[in-house]
């Protein structure tokens, strides 16, 4: 999804900022450039306060400004809260849920200091509204994302920032493509639309959030699920 989100942007003519903390993005940005369009890679651990605090003056120092931040990281250890280790507990936090302060955090700053407002997409899931078994620090962490959004969409509003998130459902991605069949068929039927979703529809959804045409939009989740959290 984020690599998705990544192409739809530069073809809309926006420079990219691509941070991961493997190397995988620095390939994609290097595609990207062959391919004439402006990106730079940016090795971040999410959950690190000064690897995000670099993330933004890195953008900053190529770029000259930071217009959107989508802050996109995440992963999920499934067990039950009975069963859940606590440092098990912490990883999941500190990446879907620290990491997505952090970034918020550090593109405020930056946006305030330019005086020119500012688009933040953080990515949040349908467990931000529906629980699931085994799924404890994952829903924890993912609800928190769109209590976070709100809060943020409340104190900066006036300053013509906007915050707003994504709750993908499942998404056709490369994880999926490793289950099984029988899994697959089991995902697809939680969406009555009788399909899983495309990276591009995630893409073309955040593009949108992020634009001009999402102007009177801020503070909400919005989900991205074929119907899963309407039955």
């Amino acid at each position: 999804m984020g690599e998705a989100t990544a192409l739809e942007f530069a073809k809309e003519g926006a420079s990219v900022v691509l941070a991961d903390i493997s190397d995988k993005a620095a390939e994609l940005s290097k595609r990207m450039n062959d391919d004439g369009h402006s990106t730079i890679f940016v090795k971040t651990d999410v959950s690190n306060e000064e690897d995000i605090k670099n993330l933004v003056d890195q953008a900053v120092a190529k770029y000259g400004k930071l217009d959107v931040m989508f802050a996109n990281a995440g992963i999920n250890i499934e067990a039950t809260v009975e069963d859940l280790e606590t440092d098990d507990w912490q990883k999941v936090i500190d990446v879907n849920l620290k990491s997505v302060y952090l970034s918020d955090r550090y593109a405020i700053k930056q946006f305030k200091k330019q005086g020119s407002g500012g688009v933040i997409v953080n990515s949040g899931s349908i467990h931000s509204f529906v629980a699931w078994q085994g799924l404890a620090a994952y829903s924890a962490s993912k609800g928190g994302v769109k209590l976070l959004t709100q809060q943020i969409a409340s104190e900066v509003s006036k300053d013509g920032i906007r915050a707003v998130a994504i709750a993908p459902a499942y998404i056709n991605t490369p994880l999926i493509g490793s289950l099984s069949p029988e899994v697959v068929d089991s995902l697809v039927s939680l969406h009555p639309i009788g399909r899983l979703g495309e990276p591009i529809e995630v893409a073309r959804t955040v593009l949108f959030l992020a634009s001009d045409d999402a102007s009177f939009i801020t503070g909400i989740t919005l989900p991205i699920d074929g119907g899963y959290t309407s039955v």
